[in-house]
C-alpha cells in the first residue's frame, strides 16, 4: 500500500504503517550521520544543553518533534543566496545503532530514514515511541536529490558538509517502511532466514 507522509507526522499515521508499505515523504527533515548523533547524545541527551547551545537545542527539538532524521552525507554546492543538494543518497544506518534509540526517545522522532536497516534496540524504540524506519533507495543519490526542493538551513557545518545537520524541504521523496511500530522488521526477518540457511549449508 502506498501512503503519503507529511512532517510533522501524526501518531495515527505512524501506527497505520506496516512493513512493506511504500511511502512518499513531504515536509522539513534533518540530515544527521555519525558526528551529529554523537553530538546530540553527548550535548543534549546525556546532559542539559549549555547556555551557548540552548538556541540550537530548542530549534532541533522543534524540527525533530514528530519529524524525520535522514542518515545522509549529501554533496552540496553553494548557490546565490544559499545551498543546493547535488546528491542526497542514504548512508548505512546501522552505524547509528548505538545512538538512535536515545535520539528517538528524547526528540520525539517519528521516522528514521536511511539504508540497510537497524538493530533490535532501535526496533524496540520504534515500538515504545511509535516510530518507523524508512528505507531509501541506495545508489540513487542524484534521483533523491531531485526531491530536495529547498535547503532551509544548516547546523554544525564545522563538522564538514557530509556530517553537518542540513535542514531540507522534501517533496515526494520515495521510501519503504522496513521497520514498523508494531515490531515488524524486514531486516530481522532476512537475518533469521539467512542464519537458518547458513546452518543448513554448514551442517
Amino acid at each position: 500500500m502506498h501512503k503519503n507522509l507529511t512532517v510533522p507526522i501524526p501518531d495515527d499515521a505512524i501506527a497505520a504503517l506496516k512493513v512493506g508499505d511504500a511511502v512518499t515523504l513531504n515536509g522539513i527533515i534533518v540530515t544527521g550521520r555519525d558526528a551529529a548523533h554523537k553530538f546530540l547524545l553527548e550535548h543534549f541527551i546525556q546532559r542539559a544543553p549549555a547556555a551557548e547551545e540552548r538556541a540550537l537545542y530548542d530549534e532541533l527539538k522543534r524540527l525533530l518533534q514528530g519529524g524525520v532524521i535522514y542518515h545522509c552525507g549529501p554533496v552540496v554546492r553553494e548557490i546565490a543566496g544559499g545551498w543546493e543538494f547535488v546528491a542526497a543518497g542514504p548512508t548505512t544506518s546501522i552505524r547509528e545503532e548505538g545512538y538512535q534509540a536515545d535520539v528517538i526517545a528524547h526528540f520525539g522522532l517519528k521516522a528514521v530514514l536511511g539504508k540497510g536497516g537497524m538493530g533490535a534496540r532501535t526496533l524496540k524504540a520504534c515500538q515504545e515511541h511509535n516510530a518507523v524506519y524508512l528505507h531509501a533507495i541506495g545508489g540513487a543519490a542524484t534521483l533523491i536529490a531531485q526531491s530536495v526542493k529547498e535547503v532551509v538551513g544548516v547546523h554544525k557545518l564545522e563538522f564538514g558538509v557530509p556530517e553537518a545537520m542540513w535542514v531540507i524541504r522534501v517533496e515526494d521523496l520515495p521510501c519503504v517502511v522496513t521497520m514498523d511500530s508494531h515490531g515488524g522488521s524486514v531486516h530481522a526477518d532476512v537475518l533469521a532466514v539467512s542464519e537458518a540457511r547458513f546452518k543448513q549449508l554448514v551442517g
